[in-house]
């Protein structure tokens, strides 16, 4: 804590003479708005209790936000105000600060920024948006860096309490962020004269642990570590790509208890594209998962303990880009809590057989990553159909099918009580107008 403290306050003290700019140079100021109405209805797929008749569901968000941005030789400053809310819900007033920093910038390459920033990093896999979901992810955070000659490089820090408090001031639950304190250092380089470009990230996340009050889980702080890199090779027509990641330390529970934590993935994708008109893809995920995971009947697991958590958790992705834009693999829990991790083998094609339109359709084989008492490995086979339709540089729809064909393992370890299959559909209408821009 102290050191974050002090660098910030080098950071941020230096910054005057670091960033200094002439006032008169011209200033930038634009405002803007964004509204996405989405909606879906799905069958099948998760728990449900056992006093429920029904097995679908049907719903419709708005999300609303006013953009502004200031702009200058060496200062930006960026601020976003969201709604969002199911339409008809109680209470309808989730109106917040999504985004809001300032950016100080100097000719050498050198940068400082501080506020509230929707991070996104490489391919999202780790740190992104997640902008498909109703109010997406922002970090308050501390980023600085250096950026030029191929090289990025980027320090970013955090550290979150729920007010205030000048007693008690060190318990961190409930708040608006995911994790007590932050710290990732994210490096990359594209080279000049080939089409590469590769990252090394890690991230260590202090994770508030035990209860107040409670001796035989008292209040600490315990710490994990994610580490790995990400690569990409782009020639004109192709591309591929691909990412390992480890985690180490400790993963901390909905109940505040801690255990170690040793997990990995790895992944690899290809995109074809001999024309503007069509392409394919084709990849493979794999994200491990606990040792071994015993499946009684009925998700009865009784009372299964593992020393060490093997599952893998994608922390701050935006993950419907990855396991099958219907994701309840990481959205949402297993039976009892339990990770047999994910292998996600994948193949696509897309098109754009007219102007402003596009369509593709893609084909998951989805198998746990762990051995099972006395089931298979596969979990299904997943079909997903997306289209897009540009009507203007500022209104678009896009609309998507899923039908998932589970296996009993599936059923046996998500779906118990509401079938193997599953299918699901969205639509959403993004409409983003700029409203002002000015130049003085």
């Amino acid at each position: 804590m102290k050191t974050i403290l002090i660098i910030a306050t080098i950071l941020l003290l230096s910054a005057e003479n670091v960033f200094a700019q002439n006032d008169t140079l011209k200033n930038n100021f634009s405002v803007g708005l964004e509204f996405v109405t989405h909606g879906e209805i799905c069958g099948g797929g998760l728990p449900r209790a056992a006093e429920s008749t029904e097995n679908r569901s049907a719903f419709l968000f708005g999300r609303a936000r006013i953009k502004a941005d200031y702009e200058r030789k060496g200062l930006q400053a960026h601020a976003v105000i969201q709604n969002s809310a199911v339409w008809g819900m109680s209470g309808n007033m989730n109106l917040g600060l999504y985004e809001g920093w300032v950016k100080m910038t100097s000719r050498h390459g050198l940068f400082a920024q501080v506020g509230r920033v929707a991070l996104s990093y490489d391919d999202e896999r780790v740190i992104g948006t997640n902008d498909f979901a109703t109010a997406a992810l922002s970090h308050d955070v501390l980023r600085a860096g250096y950026e030029g000659h191929g090289h990025k490089v980027h320090a970013i820090l955090a550290f979150n309490q729920n007010g205030k408090n000048v007693y008690f001031g060190t318990y961190y639950d409930g708040g608006a962020q995911f994790y007590k304190t932050m710290q990732t250092l994210w490096y990359h380089y594209d080279f000049s004269k080939f089409p590469l470009g590769a990252s090394l990230l890690f991230m260590n996340l202090g994770l508030q642990a035990g209860v107040e009050g409670n001796e035989d889980n008292p209040v600490r702080v315990e710490y994990q570590q994610m580490f790995g890199g990400y690569v990409k090779y782009h020639p004109k027509y192709f591309s591929l790509e691909g990412s390992y990641y480890r985690q180490s330390g400790k993963l901390v529970d909905e109940n505040h208890f801690s255990k170690p934590i040793k997990a990995w993935m790895a992944s690899v994708k290809a995109n074809i594209n001999p024309s503007d008109k069509y392409g394919f893809v084709l990849g493979y995920d794999y994200l491990s998962g606990d040792d071994f995971v015993p499946v009684p009947y009925g998700g009865a697991f009784g009372m299964p303990r593992h020393a060490v958590e093997g599952g893998f958790t994608p922390l701050y992705g935006s993950r419907n880009q990855f396991y099958g834009i219907m994701d309840y693999f990481y959205e949402s829990a297993y039976i009892n809590g339990f990770t047999p991790g994910l292998q996600n083998a994948f193949i696509g094609v897309s098109g754009k057989p007219f102007k402003d339109f596009s369509c593709g359709i893609t084909y998951h084989y989805l198998a746990v990553a762990t051995r099972l008492s006395d089931l298979g490995s596969t979990l299904g086979h997943s079909i997903e159909l997306t289209a897009g339709y540009q009507f203007s540089k500022d209104i678009m729809l896009l609309a998507g099918y899923t039908q998932m064909m589970g296996t009993e393992t599936m059923a046996r370890l998500k779906q118990e009580g509401s079938g193997n299959r599953a299918h699901w559909g969205w639509f959403s209408l993004v409409i983003s107008p700029s409203l002002f821009n000015a130049k003085w």
